[in-house]
């Protein structure tokens, strides 16, 4: 079942879609904004569409299943976009039977719009008290109005001011907006289409169906047995959270340090997952936080500072790093208050942090200066004209400061890993239709965890391949609506796999393989490589410096070349 919703007549619309049926997650948002879509349409238009969908698993109690995605054409890349998300809202609208909600048009007035979806169908209604609020605030307003059980899906005043860092906050299952549909400036999209929240309630929703629904139970225990087996599913990232990271990554010599600078920072020990999982035994807080429903990973946490209340949720590496190392700053509270305060104004803390550690080079700040930081962040939510470039992203930033060192793919910020010493992932930021994005082929595994094989991160030989089968791969699941991390396990238990396999079929009566499965990740792949190429995004490549410029303590540089890069998309 879809929905579409027209914001300038604010028409609501219910539709089967036939043309999309059989799809989910990723695949199903990337093949609406590739066939709706004008490549030559400005983000911000009335042509652009926003997409809310769920994943081929969404709804059925599968493990990890909780996910959505979110689509549209990106504000900040100029690319096609899938921005992924966890949170209570995916399960809900499976539950539902709503496969997407498109959105398009763009509002005749400045007064924002709630969407409230239940059992009944979709309705539009202006909600003017929400106007000028963030995050946090918008969704206690909600609470009041809906309760905590629904699901909330919200921009914060930089998705109203239109910057092209803006998220979606999304509620978790304690009703708390630690869940972002982060990168990509979907927040903006959301913006522009006048829309403020959504508001997701599935009481009295019938229970989803199968074709065979003991097949599926029995499917589901293979992946659940799988996540509860393999060391880093079940014991690593449940203790430390993806925090655990940041002292795997720097031992290894690939943390970027001060803006790309250095693959070690002093302070790493300071701001990894050992020490946040001690500040939550310590304070009361928690690890081992499901963000989802079906979670059985659990790698989120509820962070609480000395005082014993809660400063923020879904601390992840990528934020202890993009505010920690990255800007030279080793104080996890001070790091955690600017992941609140990015949530809460609604920008994604990658994009946000390496915008700031360029405007650190420009000397707008010194490294390290944490007062100054959350100043900066205060004055983004305040849409000052310094607040709107750091809104902006880090390539603007890079382009008004003149700053050569801007680490960015397709105007997208490069995250936590450096390329020139983990080469498989630094292949995927070169080559992801999606901008840098490590989660796209997470070549990780391999490079650094030893999972799935082992491929020599600081040696080009084999990146290539590595990250072309785990971005097909990852193509996949992100179209069922299972979180990456499930990854993790599939790779050294092939049971897991098959799990998976088993559950889609089961589901809905197919009798696909393993290969079928992965050729719907290629499809997805070409359909958003047809739109990038007819919008005319720049050539897959990684900014210069990567290549010129050494990287201490290994002294290496990304030395995979262009032509080499090019066989990423042969398949």
């Amino acid at each position: 079942m879809f929905y579409r919703i027209n914001m300038t007549d604010l028409t609501v619309t219910k539709a089967d879609c036939p043309e999309y049926q059989g799809m989910g997650g990723r695949a199903l948002s990337s093949r609406i904004v590739k066939t709706e879509v004008d490549p030559n349409e400005h983000p911000l238009g009335p042509g652009n569409r926003l997409a809310f969908v769920t994943g081929l698993l969404s709804g059925t109690g599968a493990p990890n299943a909780g996910r959505m995605s979110v689509g549209a054409k990106s504000p900040l890349t100029g690319t096609i976009k899938e921005s992924n998300v966890g949170g209570a809202m995916g399960h809900k609208l499976g539950r539902l039977g709503i496969s997407g909600i498109i959105v398009e048009g763009l509002p005749q007035s400045d007064v924002p719009y709630l969407m409230h979806v239940d059992k009944e169908g979709i309705k539009l209604m202006e909600a003017p008290q929400l106007k000028g609020l963030n995050i946090y605030d918008t969704v206690a307003k909600l609470h009041e109005t809906y309760g905590k059980k629904a699901a909330i899906g919200c921009i914060g005043t930089a998705g109203e001011r239109k910057m092209a860092s803006a998220c979606i906050g999304f509620t978790d299952m304690e009703g708390e907006p630690t869940r972002q549909a982060g990168r990509g400036g979907m927040g903006a999209v959301m913006g522009s289409k006048g829309l403020k929240a959504l508001v997701v309630d599935d009481a009295g929703a019938p229970l989803v169906t199968f074709a065979d629904e003991a097949a599926f139970r029995t499917a589901a225990k293979k992946l659940s047995k799988a996540l509860l087996e393999h060391p880093v599913t079940s014991k690593a990232l449940t203790t430390y959270g993806t925090a655990v990271l940041v002292n795997i990554l720097n031992e290894a010599g690939a943390l970027p340090t001060r803006n790309f600078s250095n693959g070690r920072f002093e302070g790493a020990d300071k701001t990894g997952g050992e020490t946040l999982e001690a500040n939550c035994r310590e304070r009361g807080g928690k690890t081992g936080h499901g963000c989802s429903p079906g979670c059985v990973i659990r790698c989120s946490q509820i962070y609480k500072g000395k005082d014993g209340e809660m400063i923020t949720g879904g601390f992840e590496y990528e934020t202890c790093w993009a505010f920690g190392a990255d800007l030279g700053i080793d104080d996890l509270d001070q790091i955690a208050w600017m992941n609140r305060w990015c949530d809460d104004y609604g920008v994604d803390s990658i994009e946000t942090g390496v915008a700031i550690g360029v405007a650190m080079e420009a000397g707008v700040l010194q490294w390290g200066d944490s007062a100054g930081v959350i100043e900066l962040l205060h004055a983004l939510g305040q849409g000052t004209p310094l607040g709107r470039i750091i809104g902006a992203g880090a390539a603007v930033t890079g382009q008004v400061y003149g700053v050569r060192h801007v680490p960015v793919v397709k105007k997208q910020a490069i995250p936590a890993y450096d390329p020139r010493a983990v080469k498989g992932v630094g292949v995927t930021y070169a080559t992801t239709t999606m901008g840098a994005d490590h989660t796209a082929g997470y070549s990780v595994t391999s490079n650094i965890l030893g999972v799935g094989g082992k491929t020599d991160p600081l040696l080009k030989d084999g990146q290539v391949e590595l990250s072309k089968n785990l971005q097909v791969a990852t193509a996949f699941i992100d179209s069922t609506g299972l979180c990456l991390f499930v990854a993790l396990a599939i790779l050294d238990i092939p049971s897991g796999l098959e799990g998976i396999v088993e559950m889609c079929n089961a589901r809905y009566g197919w009798n696909y393989s393993a290969d079928d499965y992965m050729e719907i990740g290629r499809q997805v792949l070409r359909d958003e490589r047809a739109f990038n190429e007819a919008a005319g995004v720049e050539t897959d490549d990684l900014p210069e410096f990567f290549r010129q410029e050494a990287l201490s303590p290994h002294e290496v540089v990304f030395d995979i070349s262009r032509e080499e890069l090019k066989k990423a998309h042969e398949f």
